[in-house]
């Protein structure tokens, strides 16, 4: 479909007319009420026109550019009825304490209609320690669930069926370990791998460039990843094997293009490595998913979400060679923007956590976390949580939203901001194409041993606080309509104490005083013969943790083998 001559006299007479508007009307108007004093852009530091018209998408041609629901590019939606047949899955992040705590906060979350769970993990093991470690000396329980063996992790899903929930699990570097105590617990129940649904993050790249929580170099790491796509392809196929986060790089300080850019990258970074293993992109792809950051400015938020399905789906048919459409269909998990919360006034953060998951299920998310408001003071309450989730349920079934497939598809607005938000990812693209020689995976490689990434997210963070302090951005209750009298005090906040380290560390010396020691010992020699060769290192990691070796000890394995990746600070 091209521009009709038609369209363009139409186009042309709609210029003038704009250009009559903007002298005679909008002029008038000005002089009598001045527009407010503040330079018109998103977060991105897009300028936003006054008014948007056909004249922003003179060039926009619907079958190429939208489509149809369900049907390449996607830009409209992932599924062809969206909301209509089912709503997103409503997950709320959980993980305090150990994992008998953490089972009670999930099944409370369960009794409330959430649909799925969401595993937050302590620092300790994020990094590979074991609870009872001196690294992990005031950390353990603090930021998430403490796992360290198989039998936490038992205790974890004790009471809930695997076979009718979906698992998503926060957790990067020791990603293959969690995964394969997670398909432990299901085969003691009688779930078979091929019925387990969920997701592992498993995203490596953007912890190196925004959250930090890597272990390993970059080569091995991802070694490890792609070991994990090519075992759960052949063995646990509804599985997505990474979710390809950019949650993470936008709360480091990201701008949404970049947040867009970035993530979209890493997850041809991952295409392209899979492939170089000799894996089938169209075996795999249908596999991977995506995380995204809600955050405030509503517009460029679904124009984000709807930029990303267009692009991946552009690259993954014609860079790729993908064949089946579902390699092509971007599926997304999206979480409301933790860093936006504010401790002045937190519940303000109702407000901010609504319009954020509004954001979301207008651009089409297929998964949804809305963030509790007191969460920029401690632990999520039990009262916030539950409000958090009545948000999603609120939005679900009185708002309307979910009744029409993409309803805001065709704005003048929407649609040119979509176009710019595509525009300036293919920029980025280019530069990580240029640093690989024209490789997406060796560009990521080369971008994040030279900072490049960590340079970008440096200044716009960098920016933005500038904008705040300049009250250029405004954080209301914080820069602006401060409240001076007395607030309403939030519920009681969560504390975790020492008491939960002292019964983790002695729950882990217990099961290690009752595992078959000459077995798990066997196993980890086994981990570090085939960690020094080219194997697929899945199936012996699943065999040390049923021989109930912990996170920690594998870890420390693959810290001889691989060496650990230390970053030089750029600043």
């Amino acid at each position: 479909m091209t521009l009709t001559e038609k369209n363009r006299e139409d186009i042309e007479s709609i210029k003038k007319e704009k250009e009559r508007w903007t002298n005679d009307i909008v002029k008038k108007s000005i002089e009598k009420v001045p527009e407010r004093k503040r330079v018109f852009k998103n977060l991105s530091n897009i300028k936003l026109n006054p008014l948007y018209t056909p004249e922003d998408i003179e060039n926009f041609d619907y079958l190429k550019d939208l489509g149809f629901p369900g049907e390449y590019p996607y830009t409209r939606a992932a599924q062809p009825t969206s909301y209509r047949a089912r709503f997103w899955t409503m997950r709320q992040f959980a993980g305090l304490g150990n994992a008998k705590e953490t089972n009670r906060r999930f099944k409370y979350l369960i009794a409330n209609g959430q649909t799925g769970l969401s595993v937050a993990f302590h620092l300790p093991t994020l990094y590979g320690y074991e609870s009872s470690s001196p690294m992990s000396a005031g950390e353990v329980g603090k930021e998430g669930v403490a796992i360290d063996s198989l039998a936490d992790m038992e205790q974890l899903f004790d009471g809930i069926d695997l076979s009718k929930i979906s698992t998503s699990m926060t957790i990067n570097a020791p990603a293959s370990i969690l995964l394969c105590m997670y398909l432990a617990v299901g085969e003691k129940q009688g779930v078979p791998m091929d019925k387990l649904t969920g997701t592992i993050q498993n995203d490596i790249l953007k912890e190196y460039q925004a959250q930090k929580s890597y272990i390993f170099p970059p080569e091995p790491s991802m070694r490890l990843i792609v070991d994990t796509i090519e075992f759960c392809t052949k063995n646990v196929p509804k599985w997505n094997t990474i979710s390809i986060s950019g949650y993470h790089i936008r709360e480091a300080g990201s701008t949404a293009v970049q947040e867009l850019a970035f993530t979209l990258a890493n997850g041809l970074a991952y295409v392209e490595a899979g492939i170089e293993r000799g894996l089938n992109v169209d075996h795999f792809a249908p596999r991977l998913s995506h995380f995204f950051n809600a955050h405030n400015n509503f517009f460029e938020e679904i124009a984000k979400y709807r930029a990303a399905r267009r692009i991946w789906a552009k690259h993954l048919r014609e860079d790729y060679k993908a064949i089946d459409p579902r390699s092509w269909r971007l599926r997304f998990h999206t979480q409301t923007a933790g860093v936006s919360l504010t401790a002045q006034e937190p519940y303000n953060n109702i407000i901010r956590v609504t319009l954020q998951a509004l954001a979301a299920v207008l651009g089409g998310t297929q998964s949804l976390h809305s963030n509790s408001f007191d969460e920029a003071l401690a632990l999520p309450s039990e009262e916030a949580v539950r409000i958090a989730l009545r948000t999603q349920q609120i939005i679900a079934e009185e708002s309307g939203a979910a009744d029409v497939i993409d309803p805001l598809g065709g704005s003048y607005y929407v649609e040119a901001l979509t176009n710019k938000m595509e525009e300036e990812c293919e920029n980025y693209f280019a530069k990580i194409k240029e640093m690989g020689n024209g490789s997406i995976l060796k560009g990521s490689f080369v971008g994040i041993k030279n900072n490049f990434y960590q340079r970008e997210i440096a200044n716009a963070s960098y920016q933005f606080q500038r904008e705040i302090e300049a009250k250029e951005q405004i954080q209301v209750g914080v820069n602006k309509y401060k409240f001076e009298g007395k607030t309403i005090e939030p519920p009681e906040l969560i504390k975790i104490t020492e008491e939960v380290s002292k019964e983790q560390i002695e729950n882990l010396n217990n099961v290690k005083a009752q595992r078959d020691e000459a077995l798990a010992q066997k196993s980890l020699e086994k981990i570090k013969e085939i960690a020094q060769g080219t194997e697929n290192l899945i199936p012996y990691i699943l065999e040390a943790v049923k021989a109930y070796c912990s996170v920690g000890e594998i870890i420390d394995v693959f810290r001889k083998v691989f060496g650990v990746y230390r970053e030089e600070s750029i600043f």
